[in-house]
């Protein structure tokens, strides 16, 4: 995509806080998977609002000043929230994503106040020293897509995760195709190097969330 795109090839979904502002993520009618915001990312971006990591009538804020990196960020909506909460986050995506994430993230500049947001090309399985030291939180929403992916997308999290990190992975669960062969190799490659619990449903945003989307926190192995 042309990064002089008109305003016609987009279509913009909003995306509103707890405290009233709007996201405004910029989506595109032509391409692949990346450019449009999945119910998956909308159900992680909410769920990084909920009171366990944003409470500001009793001051807690998970957020402030957390080094962030999202994978597979397409639109950069799971990003931008972490950063209008007041993470220093990172949003990466393959070159042809690029002009997308910059767009949203110029679209948005004005509701970054304490944080920050800045994207990067990032290919999964490959060199990941322009992210060190590890980031506090790593954070994929509909990452485990692809069968030839699986691999490499392990071994970003591996390549990227400290003992510190904590990686929150949202997915939708789809049991059609090669879905479920892609879902369960993703699992058994996982679990050689981190452990994982699901969040329940209760502890989610109560609108935007759906009994076939799931949220896991990972962490390494100690």
């Amino acid at each position: 995509m042309a990064a002089d795109a008109d305003e016609g090839d987009y279509f913009v979904r909003e995306i509103e806080r707890k405290n009233g502002c709007t996201l405004k993520v910029k989506q595109c009618y032509l391409g692949d998977v990346g450019c449009v915001v999945w119910d998956a990312a909308i159900v992680l971006a909410k769920y990084l609002e909920t009171k366990h990591f944003y409470d500001p009538s009793s001051g807690v804020n998970v957020w402030a000043g957390k080094r962030v990196v999202e994978l597979g960020a397409g639109t950069g909506v799971v990003g931008l929230m972490a950063a209008t909460l007041g993470a220093a986050v990172t949003v990466t995506d393959l070159e042809d994503l690029q002009t997308l994430l910059r767009v949203n993230i110029q679209e948005n500049q004005a509701l970054i106040s304490s944080g920050s947001v800045t994207a990067k090309v990032l290919k999964w399985g490959e060199d990941v020293s322009d992210f060190r030291p590890p980031p506090h939180y790593v954070l994929m929403a509909d990452c485990i897509y692809y069968e030839q992916s699986i691999v490499p997308l392990v071994e970003s999290l591996k390549l990227l995760s400290g003992p510190e990190t904590c990686i929150i992975c949202c997915y939708e669960q789809r049991t059609e195709g090669v879905n479920p062969k892609v879902e369960r190799q993703f699992f058994e490659l996982l679990q050689q190097n981190f452990d994982y619990e699901e969040i329940p449903s209760d502890k989610q945003d109560p609108e935007f969330s759906s009994p076939d989307i799931h949220i896991l926190l990972i962490r390494r192995k100690v």
